[in-house]
């Protein structure tokens, strides 16, 4: 399965990373930089508004290269100016043609809270995403157990940082507000199939408390997608291929905001 191969190419790329930068010495970096105790990216997705998330993606496994021009600097610029609430940005190197200096980079450009996209697996990539600018990292529960879940979050908080946890079913939904999480959100693509369906997020919606923030992630395409997923109380629709085929990502965004804000049919 992708997600198997994605897991092990990381867990290679990691101990790479620590021969460069040792687990001490990032974390010392980490613990020196600015805490930020309002939590940026938690609190744009607590205002009183459907939010979106747009997300700087040059590839994925299941579609190959989306962008073969990729003006990150300037994409992210587009998705400010046209009222995105944060920016997710994909590190991952291998399958998704992400790297850390993409997020470094648009980090000095926009003003937005950053997500960094990757798949986490030890607290040195937490460390990291503190170092290279984050201001929210990704915990998807499928790659994790209930015991890192709940470590991770916790030195989320001590770092300042928010996290995204990110569910695929119920028991996964369950897993994530048990452990602690304050933002899930719900991959409508099944990552060991890659299969998509934009119904998933609505339907798990009901399992996790209404206090806590609810993300919809993937396959989201459509004013009537985010109509539907206002009406079902989702705040937030992570939204990447869609905003990166597009050559008006302006244009884009503001079609499914005003749809979101209004609530046109």
């Amino acid at each position: 399965m992708i997600l198997d191969t994605i897991v092990s190419a990381t867990k290679i790329r990691i101990e790479k990373e620590k021969q460069e930068i040792p687990l001490n010495t990032i974390e010392d970096l980490a613990q020196k930089m600015p805490r930020l105790e309002n939590y940026p990216f938690e609190a744009a997705l607590r205002k009183d508004l459907f939010h979106f998330i747009c997300e700087v993606k040059k590839a994925s496994p299941s579609k190959g290269v989306i962008a073969e021009d990729f003006p990150y600097l300037a994409i992210a610029r587009e998705y400010e100016e046209a009222g995105a609430s944060c920016i997710s940005i994909l590190t991952e190197p291998y399958f998704f043609l992400g790297k850390d200096i993409y997020l470094t980079e648009i980090r000095k450009t926009v003003t937005l809270p950053l997500l960094r996209k990757d798949f986490i697996l030890e607290p040195y990539q937490i460390y990291q995403a503190k170092v290279i600018g984050a201001d929210a990292i990704l915990l998807i529960c499928s790659i994790l157990n209930d015991k890192e879940l709940t470590e991770y979050l916790n030195l989320c908080k001590y770092l300042g940082l928010s996290a995204l946890v990110e569910a695929h079913d119920e028991v996964e939904v369950k897993r994530a507000v048990h452990a602690g999480a304050s933002i899930v959100g719900v991959n409508n693509r099944n990552l060991k199939t890659f299969d998509v369906d934009v119904t998933l997020s609505t339907t798990l919606r009901k399992y996790a408390p209404d206090n806590i923030l609810f993300v919809a992630e993937s396959g989201i395409k459509t004013a009537e997608d985010i109509r539907i997923l206002k009406e079902n109380k989702v705040n937030a629709a992570l939204i990447g291929e869609t905003f990166m085929r597009t050559s008006d990502k302006k244009q884009k965004l503001a079609e499914l905001r005003g749809e979101a804000i209004n609530g046109k049919g």
